[in-house]
């Protein structure tokens, strides 16, 4: 079976550490020592294998808006079943760290979420979103989401990031419901 996993975030050295960016983080995390990320059309992709499973995972080059240029082309290309797509993203109503995995949804104001429902046709897709929390003023959240975690936050991060690896390969092995039931 075949699954395709994309983290959202934007390219480039200014962005590379920032809020925005947790899904780039994530799946960095997770081929670590498995495979390598290769520039391909519209992303940088890398297959790793899971208990018989091809996870192939995305980090789109189209910037956070457009992401769904990337995972429309992906999933064709991949012949790969929309029930087997899950997006990572960060969540600012979530407080930071916090992880929710959920089978279909709302953009919910994400811009990266609501470009993929576009091109894909509908938001029937699996989300998992990492909490990066709201420490900003009415007005900031661009800046916010855009601007590097604090120490504090950096210094805590890789546990959250792991549980989400966790959460990604469960998700390919065990589907989206008894996941969610698990971590959730």
């Amino acid at each position: 079976m075949k699954y395709l996993i994309a983290g959202l975030g934007n390219i480039g050295a200014e962005y590379e550490l920032t809020r925005h960016n947790i899904g780039f983080l994530v799946l960095d995390r997770l081929v670590e020592g498995k495979a390598e990320f290769e520039l391909e059309r519209h992303a940088h992709k890398a297959l790793i294998k899971h208990k018989g499973r091809q996870i192939h995972l995305i980090k789109p080059t189209t910037f956070m808006n457009l992401s769904g240029k990337a995972v429309n082309y992906w999933q064709q290309q991949l012949k790969i079943e929309k029930q087997n797509i899950l997006v990572v993203t960060d969540d600012t109503s979530l407080p930071f760290g916090k992880l929710r995995m959920r089978a279909k949804g709302s953009d919910a104001g994400h811009n990266g979420l609501k470009n993929i429902e576009q091109m894909t046709g509908g938001n029937n897709y699996a989300r998992l979103r990492f909490g990066i929390g709201d420490d900003f003023h009415q007005g900031q959240k661009v800046d916010y989401v855009l601007s590097p975690f604090k120490k504090e936050e950096f210094d805590t991060i890789l546990e959250p990031i792991d549980k989400c690896c966790e959460m990604i390969l469960s998700f390919a092995t065990n589907g989206v419901v008894r996941t969610m039931n698990q971590y959730n």
